[in-house]
């Protein structure tokens, strides 16, 4: 590849250590038109596109994410995931690589950001159906997250219905009257609802924890 120099090697004689490298104007040109034509192929859910897109982000995303959730490994990649996702969803055409990675970042920093609420929220509902006032109850990290993973597992053991109502409410943080609309219905009986779905939820929670002692 040429390059042009800011400085030769016989302006001074530690020079060929001190070299600061610069693309050429055409090659400068070139790099943002590829990724004008990558972005506008992505656009077009153009499959080759996306994989080159993937195998060009998915390592810089995901060393960006660890940063971000300063090293939780569990955290970052649920949000790389989503990052991606979202990615497809909302893709634009960008003229600059620098303009394609400020946004894809933005991108990354908000799924971090929702999982790590969604994660919090998750929490306080084990707390509740435990009836424990600690936002992370156990005695331990180890005790906590697996008491996380059982609770992710009863969630998705649960009728379809019961499963929505019951992640808008404690996951998404819809109110009951926002909830009592959606369903047609009342605030007393979404609530009375909600009061059985978390009782089922224990119970299951519970007897896993049985089954693992």
């Amino acid at each position: 590849m040429s390059q042009s120099l800011e400085i030769t090697p016989d302006e001074h004689p530690l020079a060929a250590h001190l070299l600061v490298l610069k693309p050429m104007a055409g090659e400068v040109s070139r790099a943002e038109a590829g990724i004008a034509a990558l972005t506008g192929a992505l656009r077009r859910g153009d499959e080759s596109a996306w994989r080159e897109f993937h195998g060009r982000y998915f390592g810089r995303l995901q060393r960006y994410l660890l940063v971000v959730t300063r090293g939780d490994e569990d955290v970052s990649q649920e949000a790389l995931q989503q990052t991606f996702l979202r990615a497809v969803r909302h893709m634009k055409r960008f003229d600059s690589e620098k303009a394609l990675w400020n946004w894809l970042a933005v991108l990354a920093r908000s799924a971090a950001v929702d999982e790590q609420r969604k994660r919090a929220r998750r929490l306080g509902l084990l707390a509740r159906l435990l009836d424990s006032r600690e936002e992370c109850p156990g005695d331990s990290r180890d005790a906590t997250a697996r008491l996380a993973e059982l609770l992710v597992e009863a969630l998705a053991s649960l009728p379809d219905d019961e499963r929505t109502i019951v992640s808008r409410k404690y996951l998404e943080g819809a109110s009951v009257r926002d909830l009592a609309a959606s369903f047609d219905t009342t605030v007393t009986a979404v609530d009375s609802r909600l009061v059985r779905i978390r009782r089922k939820l224990k119970t299951a929670v519970l007897a896993r924890l049985k089954h693992d002692a």
